[in-house]
């Protein structure tokens, strides 16, 4: 018997799940369909294991200096296999904090595929959902108001450097590994790839990053790149930029694995026990029934509007399906815009400018608004406010004194434009930046912000002054 509901959403990430809550909430009957483990890819292979890991590196990396610290503790010894276990540990006590929040919605959970099906006896519109039971018992068929699409993406390959799990490996591989290499080139130099660079390093692996671009971290200000290839490099990573992996050079021999790329235009090969693959993400739009709708999908991504409908209406889709920043605290903001439209609340739309971006490497990263170049290429006259950790007394107690937080600003209306920050805990710290943004504060405004002492938070208040040449420390 079919079950009808005001809301089904296909997929139950972060996305998926945080806008069930919120429908939930408003009094509509809904229901998620989920292929695996509701938390998707944040909570089982991306946000959560990866920030785990990370933290036990920090740990041991930070372990190994102790003495720096006043702090004698003998031969420092990594458990891998009991770092694996703590982060199993974190995301099954989260997976159940997910399944109780769903009990706690009265939001019924179906574990399987879901495909929409076309007009049918069930419905005029295309809309119906199949869902292919994990269980193995017949197919559910659910009959919805809305649908929210929210399937997620996977790892990217690229020719000739296919994923075999052993020597290949995507990001959700590497994950489960039971043991460290020796040694691992990552191909990419991105967000994904410079965590797992980061992590890897503060284990104690050998690692080359080989990233296309002429700098690391592209996507983020200049001087944040060239600052985190400094550190990096100091601490023993290997990068090399404006490189082209060479999709046929390949080589597996016995323990280790081999691969040219073009460099500058000159051709060098790099060796090392594995291969780390981390050029981007590909959207899940495949076995969902796409083709018996009148949705579009550009370039692999569904196309939506600024309330992620559909060219179907009542079909919306939300997180890494429809590109953009692929993020989990964006899908889940998605997915709330998406369910408020549904309910007739009039949401406002997202400004993407206003949304944090985080690296969790070591040293952290963290970004908001536009970078300096993008200020330029917008035309804006600017005013730039720069402050280094080294001036602030909490950054050298903790013993992170590398990095600084950058303010770019406006020149002719005062406005703040981006912050940008790498260093200790900036992670924590982008949300004041990301206030001062939504609220249009002025530099003047988050420097007259009085900042405790000594806290990594001053850098933010010097960072404010210097925009006017006004910082009392540098």
């Amino acid at each position: 018997m079919a079950q009808e509901y005001d809301l089904v959403i296909l997929g139950g990430g972060t996305g998926g799940y945080v806008a069930a809550i919120r429908a939930s909430q408003l009094g509509l009957k809904t229901a998620i369909v989920e292929k695996g483990l509701l938390g998707g890819t944040c909570l089982h292979k991306g946000c959560i294991p990866s920030k785990a890991l990370l933290r036990s590196a920090e740990v041991y990396a930070t372990a190994k200096k102790s003495e720096d610290f006043g702090v004698e503790i003998g031969e420092v010894q990594l458990n891998f296999p009991r770092v694996q276990e703590r982060k199993n540990q974190i995301v099954d006590q989260l997976h159940r904090g997910v399944q109780h929040l769903m009990k706690q919605g009265k939001i019924d959970v179906y574990e399987g595929i879901g495909r929409i099906l076309g007009p049918s006896i069930f419905s005029p519109m295309p809309g119906t959902i199949s869902v292919e039971m994990n269980n193995g018992q017949e197919n559910e068929m659910l009959i919805p108001k809305n649908v929210i699409i929210a399937t997620g993406s996977r790892p990217r390959s690229l020719p000739g450097l296919e994923f075999d799990g052993e020597k290949i490996l995507s990001s959700d591989e590497a994950l489960s590994l039971t043991e460290l290499p020796k040694s691992i080139i990552i191909v990419g130099g991105g967000v994904i790839g410079i965590e797992w660079a980061s992590m890897l390093n503060d284990f104690g692996v050998e690692v080359t990053v080989i990233e296309y671009a002429d700098r690391i971290v592209p996507t983020e200000d200049h001087e944040i790149s060239k600052e985190a290839a400094r550190i990096l490099k100091k601490k023993g990573v290997k990068i090399v930029t404006s490189a082209k992996v060479l999709s046929e050079s390949l080589q597996i021999e016995n323990t280790q694995v081999s691969i040219s790329a073009e460099v500058k235009g000159e051709q060098q090969s790099f060796k090392g026990e594995k291969i780390l693959v981390s050029v981007g993400r590909q959207a899940n739009t495949e076995n969902i029934g796409l083709q018996n709708t009148e949705i579009q999908v550009e370039k692999g991504f569904i196309q939506v509007n600024e309330y992620f409908q559909t060219k179907e209406s009542h079909i919306y889709a939300i997180g890494d399906v429809i590109g953009g920043l692929q993020l989990a605290h964006v899908a889940s903001h998605e997915g709330i815009v998406a369910v408020e439209h549904i309910a007739g609340e009039k949401p406002d739309p997202i400004d993407y400018s206003l949304i944090s971006k985080c690296i969790y490497s070591n040293p952290e990263m963290a970004s908001v608004g536009l970078t300096e170049q993008e200020a330029k290429d917008k035309g804006y006259h600017l005013k730039v406010g720069k402050f280094n950790f080294r001036a602030i007394g909490k950054a050298l107690v903790y013993g992170e004194a590398d990095g600084f937080v950058k303010i770019i600003a406006d020149k002719d209306t005062d406005d703040i434009l981006g912050v940008h920050m790498i260093g200790p805990h900036v992670t924590d710290m982008i949300s004041e930046a990301g206030l001062a943004r939504v609220l249009d504060a002025t530099p003047w405004e988050v420097a007259h912000t009085i900042h405790p002492h000594p806290s990594l938070s001053e850098a933010i208040g010097e960072a404010a002054l210097a925009v006017d040449g006004k910082a009392i420390h540098s």
